[in-house]
C-alpha cells in the first residue's frame, strides 16, 4: 500500500497527494529537532514509516485533524477519567501516534514481566506465610511490619485458588540507549487495562489498515485468558464473577465500567454484596445470588470493616471470613500491595538472585532505603543527584505533597526540613536514581513534537495458572520535554502501544464464533442497586418532562391557537401552583409576564431547588453510575450541557426534545429485560402521579375552558381530543381521556395497566403463587381506577390515588431495592 490518492482527468490519473511523501517529510521534520534517545529517530524499523503513511491517508497534511478524529472516537467509546478532587470527568486524551515495539523486543519485555510477577508471588506468599525472608535477614523486619501496606489480618490465610496475585501492572521506562527498567509495581488494584483496550479501539477506528499492515498483536486473547484464570480459581464450575468498584466517583470508574461490560463481569459495589455463613452473595431483585470471585478495584483496607478499617462505608462486612473459608476469590489478595512500596525495590534484585538464581530481566531503578544507616548516608551524600521519595507511598512530614522530588530542585529551607525529618524517621524515605526517559512523537498543534513516555504493562494468570502478558499496554506521555517519569494529569496524553512482527495475527475476539455458544435469553443477574438506579432514572426523567410541560404551557406554548397565548389568570395561577408545589421555585410576586418569565427561569435553572436543572443532575448522576448498562447515545444525552437559547420557550423546547429522544431510546433500543421494566415502571408511576395531580387541579367540576385545555396540554392529548370531539371542549370527556381511557398512553388508566404488567413480570421470592405486597397494592389501585367514571372522579379519589401511588413506590423499594441486613432475614429468600 503506497497511500497514493488520485483524481481522474482527461489525460489520466493525477496524484493529488502521496501518503509516503507526507510520512517521510513528517519524520524528517521531527528528527531534525531530535534529542538523544527517541524511539522513532533512533530506529531503522520500517514500521514507523508505514504507520505514518496510514496516518497520512486519514489526515492528509493535517495532523491536528488526526488528533481530533482519534479523540472523537475515544469520546464515542465513552472513555473518560477524573482527577482526584474534581467533580466532572475529563475526556481520555489519546494520541493518534502509537508507540511501536517489534515482537522480538516485546518478547524480552514479556519474559521480564513474567519473571517479576512470579518473584512477587513468591515473596508475598512468604511474607504472609512462614516469613523465611525476614528470618534469614534477606528483608528487614521493620521494612515489612512498618509498612502501612502490610495487612496483619491476612497473615496465615491461604488464598482461594492458591495464589495471591491474579493481575499485575508495571510501569516501565525506556532509557536513552534503549534499555527498559521498572519504575513502579501495581499490585493492590492495578488500573489502566481498560484504557489500553479503549486506546486500541479508538486507534483501530482511526487507522483501520494499521493492524493488518503491521501484523499488530491483539488484546482479546489476553482478556480471555484473564477471565478464564479468574474462573479457574473458583470452586464452582460455572462461577459468578464480579468487578468490585468503589463507585462512580472513583477516578477510573469509566474504565471499570467498560472492562466489566467487555469481560461480561458483574459490576458491583460493596452495598451490592452480603456475606452470609462464610459465603458472599450479590443482592438481586430475585434474592441473594452466590458470587465466587471479585476482581477488586477497592483499596484493600476498605473492603471489610470487620477485618480492617471499621469506618469503611464501601466494604462488605464478613468478606474476609468468606475469603478465609476459601469460598470467594479476591484478585488481588488483600495485602499483596505490600510490594508496591518503593522501599522494596531496594531488595528485589538481591532476592531474585537468592530465590531464582538469576538477575532480574527487567531491573529496577536503583533504590536506597533510608531505614538502613549505610544506605541513608549514601542518600544524604548524593542528595542532589537523586530523587527523594516516600518509602511506603504515604506522605512523610518532609514531603508534604507526598510526591518524589529531585533533591537538586529543593530550596535550602525545604532541603533542611526534609533532612531534619529524615533524621527523625529515616525509614519513611527512599533515594532513587533520576531516570532519563526516551521520547516518542506526539501531535501538538499541526506538528510532531518529542515527549518523554512511560509504558504500563499488564499481566494476568490464565486458566492453567501461568502468566499472560498483554501485548502492548498503554503509553503515558509527559506534558513537557523534561525527560523524567510522566504521570497522567492535566495536559498529558496517552498512546496505544502496538507490538508488531512479520507473522500474521489471527483475528481473535472475545465474541464467540457463530455456533460455539448456546443461545440464551436470560439477561442474567440484576443487582438491586442497579434496579433502584433504573427505576429512579425513569422517575427523574418523567418528572423533568412534566415540569417542563407545565412551564411551556404557562409561557403560552399551547397548540390551541384560540387560548394558548392568553390563559386566564385563574388558570395561570393554578399552573404557577403546580410548579411551585413541586418545589421548583418560590411563588412569584405577581402573574405579570416578567414575573412568570423569572419563575420559569428559576424553575428551569436554579440548582438550589427541585428545578429541571436539579432533576437533570440527578438523572446524570444515575447515568454516570450505570455506564455498563446504558448505551453511549443515552449517556451522551444525559451528559449533554444545559441549553442556553436566549428565549425561555426555546430553551424549554430544546430540553423537551432531549427528553423525547431519551424516551425514544428507552422505548425502542432497550431490550425488555428487568432493567428496562424498572426504568419504565419508574416512568409510569411518576407519570401517574403527575396525571392524577393535573386532573385534580384542572379537571374538577367548575373547570373553565382554559383549565380543560391546559389539562389536555399537560397530558399531551390535545390532538386526540380534537379528533374525537371536534365540536368543542367539555369537562367529562376531557377527564375521561386524561384519566380513564386505557387506550391513551398518557392516561392514568394506561399507566396503571403498565404498572400491573411490569410487577407481574418481575421475579417473586416465594413459589406459593400468591401476590406479593407490591403486586396486591398495584392490582387494587388499578381496579379502583378502572371502575371509576369521569362523572364520579372527584378530588378525594384523585388525592387517594396519589397517596396510594406513593405507598406503592415504597413497597417496590422495600421488595426490590434491598438495603442493610433486612433482606438477609426476609422470608422466602432464595440463595443460589
Amino acid at each position: 500500500m503506497t497511500g497514493n490518492i488520485a483524481i481522474a482527468t482527461q489525460t489520466g490519473q493525477i496524484p493529488l497527494f502521496d501518503a509516503s511523501t507526507h510520512a517521510r517529510r513528517w519524520i524528517a521534520d521531527y528528527c531534525v529537532r531530535r534529542v538523544s534517545g527517541d524511539v522513532l529517530c533512533d530506529s531503522d524499523d520500517p514500521a514507523w514509516a508505514a504507520m505514518f503513511e496510514e496516518l497520512a491517508v486519514v489526515a492528509s497534511d493535517d495532523l491536528a485533524h488526526a488528533r481530533e478524529r482519534v479523540q472523537r472516537h475515544a469520546a464515542d467509546i465513552g472513555t473518560g477519567f477524573r482527577i482526584v478532587g474534581e467533580a466532572d470527568e475529563r475526556p481520555w486524551p489519546v494520541s493518534p501516534v502509537p508507540l511501536l515495539i517489534a515482537a522480538d523486543e516485546w518478547a524480552e519485555i514479556a519474559r521480564g514481566i513474567v519473571q517479576r510477577a512470579e518473584l512477587m508471588e513468591t515473596v508475598i506468599a512468604d511474607l504472609y506465610g512462614e516469613a523465611k525472608l525476614v528470618e534469614r535477614g534477606l528483608l528487614p523486619a521493620a521494612l515489612v511490619a512498618g509498612s502501612p501496606l502490610f495487612l496483619r489480618p491476612m497473615v496465615g490465610l491461604a488464598p482461594p485458588g492458591g495464589r495471591h496475585l491474579q493481575f499485575v501492572a508495571m510501569d516501565l521506562g525506556r532509557g536513552p540507549t534503549g534499555e527498559w527498567r521498572v519504575l513502579a509495581d501495581h499490585l493492590r488494584a492495578p488500573a489502566g487495562a481498560g484504557y489500553a483496550l479503549e486506546n486500541r479501539l479508538a486507534l483501530s477506528r482511526t487507522l483501520g489498515g494499521l493492524q493488518a499492515r503491521l501484523n499488530v498483536q491483539r488484546h482479546a486473547p489476553f482478556f480471555a485468558a484473564m477471565r478464564a484464570g479468574l474462573a479457574a480459581a473458583c470452586r464452582r464450575t460455572d462461577p459468578r464473577i464480579g468487578l468490585l468498584t468503589p463507585g462512580r466517583f472513583n477516578p477510573s470508574y469509566p474504565e471499570q465500567a467498560h472492562l466489566a461490560r467487555y469481560l461480561g463481569l458483574l459490576l458491583v459495589e460493596g452495598a451490592d454484596l452480603a456475606a452470609l455463613e462464610d459465603k458472599v452473595y450479590v443482592r438481586t431483585i430475585a434474592g441473594l445470588k452466590r458470587i465466587d470471585a471479585l476482581w477488586r478495584r477497592v483499596d484493600p483496607r476498605m473492603i471489610d470493616p470487620l477485618a480492617f478499617d471499621s469506618h469503611s462505608q464501601i466494604g462488605v462486612p464478613g468478606l474476609i471470613d468468606a475469603y478465609a473459608a476459601g469460598n470467594v476469590v479476591i484478585a488481588n489478595a488483600p495485602g499483596s500491595g505490600v510490594l508496591e512500596a518503593p522501599a522494596f525495590s531496594a531488595f528485589l534484585p538481591m532476592i531474585a538472585r537468592r530465590l531464582l538464581g538469576e538477575d532480574l530481566r527487567l531491573p529496577n531503578i536503583a533504590t536506597w532505603w533510608c531505614g538502613q544507616p549505610h544506605e541513608r548516608a549514601r542518600v544524604e551524600e548524593d542528595f542532589e543527584s537523586m530523587i527523594i521519595g516516600p518509602a511506603f507511598g504515604a506522605a512523610p512530614l518532609g514531603l508534604p505533597g507526598g510526591v518524589a522530588v529531585p533533591g537538586a530542585d529543593l530550596s535550602a529551607p525545604l532541603r533542611r526540613r526534609l533532612l531534619d525529618d529524615m533524621t527523625r524517621r529515616p525509614q519513611d524515605y527512599v533515594g532513587q536514581e533520576i531516570v532519563r526517559l526516551s521520547t516518542m512523537p506526539v501531535v501538538s498543534g499541526d506538528a510532531l513534537v518529542a515527549r518523554p513516555f512511560t509504558l504500563r504493562v499488564f499481566a494476568a494468570r490464565g486458566a492453567d495458572g501461568g502468566w499472560t502478558v498483554l501485548p502492548g499496554g498503554f503509553a503515558r506521555i509527559g506534558e513537557h520535554a523534561d525527560a523524567r517519569a510522566a504521570v497522567m494529569g492535566e495536559g498529558n496524553w496517552s498512546a496505544d502501544v502496538c507490538v508488531h512482527g512479520a507473522d500474521a495475527v489471527a483475528p481473535v475476539s472475545l465474541l464467540p464464533t457463530t455456533d460455539s455458544l448456546a443461545v440464551r435469553r436470560n439477561p442474567g443477574t440484576l443487582p438491586s442497586r442497579v434496579a433502584d438506579n433504573f427505576y429512579w432514572l425513569g422517575r427523574y426523567l418523567e418528572r423533568g418532562e412534566a415540569l417542563l410541560g407545565a412551564i411551556r404551557v404557562m409561557l403560552g406554548n399551547s397548540i390551541d391557537v384560540d387560548r394558548g397565548a392568553a390563559l386566564s389568570s385563574e388558570t395561570v395561577g393554578r399552573l404557577v401552583g403546580l410548579i411551585t408545589g413541586a418545589g421548583a421555585a418560590p411563588h412569584p410576586p405577581s402573574l405579570h409576564r416578567t414575573d412568570l418569565t423569572a419563575l420559569a427561569r428559576t424553575a428551569m435553572e436554579d440548582e438550589a431547588g427541585q428545578s429541571v436543572a436539579t432533576i437533570n443532575a440527578h438523572a446524570r448522576a444515575i447515568g454516570d453510575g450505570s455506564r455498563d448498562r446504558l448505551s453511549a447515545d443515552m449517556t451522551r444525552l444525559l451528559d449533554a450541557p444545559f441549553p442556553r437559547h436566549p428565549g425561555m420557550l426555546d430553551r424549554a423546547g430544546s430540553l423537551h426534545r432531549r427528553y423525547a429522544a431519551i424516551l425514544g431510546l428507552s422505548a425502542e433500543h432497550m431490550v425488555r429485560t428487568a432493567s428496562w421494566r424498572f426504568h419504565d415502571l419508574g416512568r409510569r408511576i411518576e407519570r401517574a402521579v403527575g396525571i392524577a395531580r393535573a386532573v385534580r387541579v384542572f379537571g374538577m367540576p367548575g373547570a373553565s375552558a382554559d383549565d380543560l385545555s391546559t389539562l389536555l396540554d399537560l397530558v399531551n392529548s390535545q390532538i386526540s381530543y380534537r379528533q374525537r370531539y371536534p365540536t368543542g371542549i367539555a369537562r367529562v370527556p376531557v377527564v375521561d381521556l386524561a384519566a380513564l381511557d386505557p387506550g391513551n398512553p398518557r392516561a392514568l388508566a394506561f399507566q396503571m395497566e403498565r404498572i400491573v404488567e411490569h410487577l407481574a413480570a418481575l421475579p417473586v421470592l416465594a413459589d406459593d403463587g400468591m401476590a406479593e405486597a407490591q403486586q396486591a397494592q398495584a392490582n387494587a389501585l388499578a381496579a379502583r381506577v378502572a371502575n371509576a367514571t369521569a362523572h364520579g372522579l372527584d378530588a378525594d379519589l384523585l388525592g387517594d390515588v396519589e397517596w396510594r401511588l406513593s405507598t406503592l413506590s415504597d413497597a417496590i423499594a422495600r421488595r426490590y431495592f434491598l438495603q442493610g441486613a433486612e433482606p438477609l432475614r426476609a422470608p422466602g429468600l432464595t440463595l443460589a
